[in-house]
């Protein structure tokens, strides 16, 4: 999390991300600026504003301006990730929704994994780490990330949760003889690749 848009440009400049939550009343600046920043990165990531200013004309100012959507406080957590997930399955959508890394493929809108086009079963939370780690290929996905996707807020997580998914995920895709290879990163969390 940034608190400021100075650290906002920074983070974006340095890392990739899925997902970008906007506030507006930011100390140094209107939250609004980072559109036009976000709109040239590649991949472009998905943009929900959530401010206090609720009038149209700033709802449209942000539409306008390349946010996914707009959200006014006060809100219910539930709705905010409900739209963030809605936010993120359009966007993927518009850019294609199957994505394949060595004989893997993921079909993200209909969750469906796939080996050498054969359909794999995929428990629930191997499956929420699996798309979590096929969306970001290629980089380190850090454990903290995995935990978000894999549970709820509600949930109570073992401290060797996510090691114990992401062993029984590797299990899986050997028996299917998938060649992605998922690496732990030390400290960090695990990075997914092609052979």
């Amino acid at each position: 999390m940034v608190t400021s848009l100075s650290e906002g440009r920074a983070a974006v400049a340095v890392r990739n991300f899925d997902l970008v939550v906007l506030d507006r009343r930011l100390p140094d600046g209107d939250g609004l600026e980072l559109l036009a920043d976000l709109k040239q990165l590649q991949p472009r990531p998905a943009t929900v504003v959530l401010t206090a200013l609720d009038d149209p004309v700033d709802v449209a100012r942000a539409l306008d301006g390349g946010a996914d959507d707009y959200v006014a406080k006060p809100f219910e957590p539930v709705e905010l990730i409900a739209r963030a997930k809605a936010v993120l399955r359009r966007l993927f959508l518009d850019n294609g929704a199957v994505v394949s890394i060595a004989n893997l493929s993921y079909d993200i809108v209909g969750r469906i994994v796939s080996v050498d086009h054969n359909p794999i079963v995929v428990p629930r939370r191997e499956l929420a780490i699996l798309e979590a780690m096929v969306r970001r290929a290629g980089r380190v996905v850090l454990r903290e990330t995995l935990e978000i996707a894999a549970y709820g807020f509600e949930d109570d997580i073992q401290s060797n949760a996510v090691e114990s998914h992401v062993s029984r995920l590797r299990v899986r895709l050997r028996k299917a003889n998938c060649r992605v290879k998922i690496r732990p990163v030390r400290g960090l969390g695990y990075l997914l690749s092609g052979e």
